[in-house]
C-alpha cells in the first residue's frame, strides 16, 4: 500500500465529531479525526514499513503521523531519527502516545528518554517519563535497574510540583506505573505518592486536572491487578 492510499483510507474514515475531540486536547490542522481502533485494518495490510512510516510523519498530519507509529520499525530507528520524530511532535498526543511508544520498543529506549527527561523541554520531558511508563508496564522487572528507577522516584518526589505542566502529568503517571507494574519498588512508590499529593496539571482554556497517584495505585491494589504487565505496548 502506497502513501496516497493510505492517506485516502485514513481520510475516508476520519469523523467530525473525533476531529473536535482531538483539536481540543491541542491537535491543529491538517488532521481527519480517525479513532485509533479504525487504523488496525489498515495496519495489518501494512505491518512494518519505516519508509512509509517516515513520509506519513513528515506530513504534519496528526492522523498520518499517528498511524506512522504504528507501522514504524522501532528497533530501526536511531537516536537521531527519535530526535527528529520529536522535534515534530507539536502536542502531547504526538509526544506521548506516538513518539515515546515507538521509543519503548527499541533497544536504545532508556538512553533516549533519560536525554529528554533531562532536557527540560516541557514535551521532551513528558515523552522520556512516558517512555519509561511504557517500558515498566511492559517489559519485565530484572531488564531494569532498581537503584536507577529508585533515583527516578526520589527525583519526581523532588521536582514534580515545579515542572512544567505536561510534564507534571507524565510524572504523575511514572509513579502510578512503578507502584502498579514494577513489584521492587511497589512499597517506594506509594510512599512516593503519599508525600507527592495532589498534582495539579494547569491547561489552556479548561479546568486544572488534580491528579492523586496515590489513590490511582490503591484502586489497582484493589482490583488486585499489582505486578500486571500489557503484551503489547502499540496498538
Amino acid at each position: 500500500m502506497d502513501f496516497e492510499t493510505v492517506i485516502q483510507e485514513l481520510e475516508a474514515l476520519g469523523k467530525e465529531r473525533t476531529k473536535k475531540i482531538y483539536m481540543s486536547n491541542g491537535a491543529h490542522e491538517p488532521l481527519f479525526g480517525v479513532a485509533t481502533g479504525a487504523m488496525k485494518p489498515i495496519a495489518k495490510k501494512i505491518k512494518i514499513n519505516q519508509p512509509l512510516a517516515e513520509e506519513l510523519y513528515a506530513t504534519g498530519n496528526y492522523d498520518a503521523m499517528y498511524f506512522a507509529g504504528i507501522i514504524a520499525d522501532p528497533k530501526g530507528m536511531t537516536e537521531a531519527d527519535y530526535d527528529r520524530w520529536m522535534d515534530a511532535a507539536y502536542f502531547y498526543m504526538l509526544s506521548d502516545y506516538v513518539v515515546a511508544v515507538t521509543l519503548s520498543e527499541s533497544n536504545i529506549a532508556q538512553e533516549v528518554a533519560d536525554k529528554w527527561i533531562a532536557s527540560g523541554g516541557e514535551l521532551r520531558m513528558s515523552a522520556g517519563w512516558s517512555c519509561y511508563c511504557w517500558l515498566l508496564g511492559n517489559r519485565k522487572d530484572h531488564e531494569f535497574s532498581e537503584s536507577k528507577i529508585s533515583n527516578m522516584l526520589d527525583l519526581v518526589k523532588n521536582t514534580i510540583h515545579d515542572s512544567p505542566e505536561r510534564a507534571k502529568a507524565s510524572m504523575n503517571n511514572f509513579i502510578y506505573t512503578v507502584g502498579f507494574s514494577y513489584l521492587p519498588l511497589h512499597e517506594k512508590a506509594v510512599e512516593t505518592a503519599q508525600e507527592v499529593g495532589i498534582v495539579e496539571v494547569k491547561r489552556e482554556k479548561k479546568k486544572s486536572s488534580l491528579l492523586n497517584p496515590y489513590e490511582s495505585i490503591q484502586k489497582e491494589i484493589e482490583r488486585g491487578k499489582i505486578g500486571f504487565k500489557r503484551k503489547y505496548v502499540r496498538c
